[in-house]
């Protein structure tokens, strides 16, 4: 079984960049579609964006196209999540999580998730 721990939040100001972690432990990490998702306080947990097993397929979310970029490495059991021009409402706690389907994108598609790390933009 994965499990996932998360690695790079912090506390930036809007316009700035980000590179969020997500270490994966096992053996079958390239086997499962990753996936960000991220919760704001009062919020239910959103869908960011998803990478397929082999890291040939990617989808993000509409407001997040052409800022946030998802990418994996197979090799080192790591996907990113590269966040620039952060604005104020990207502030939340990100999480990933790993999937056996094929481009999820629902919470329910889901069934390993990390423990998220804080993101907070100033304006």
């Amino acid at each position: 079984q994965v499990q996932l721990v998360e690695s790079g939040g912090g506390l930036v100001q809007a316009g700035d960049s980000l590179r969020l972690s997500c270490a994966a432990s096992g053996r079958t990490f390239s086997r499962y579609s990753m996936g960000w998702f991220r919760q704001a306080p009062g919020k239910e947990r959103e869908f960011v964006a998803a990478i397929s097993w082999g890291g040939g397929s990617r989808y993000s979310e509409d407001s997040v196209k052409g800022r946030f970029t998802i990418s994996r490495d197979n090799a080192k059991n790591t996907v990113y999540l590269q966040m620039n021009s952060l604005k104020s409402e990207d502030t939340a706690v990100y999480y990933c999580a790993a999937s056996i389907a094929i481009m999820p994108t629902r919470n329910d598609e889901y069934g390993i998730w990390g423990q998220g790390t804080q993101v907070t933009v100033s304006s």
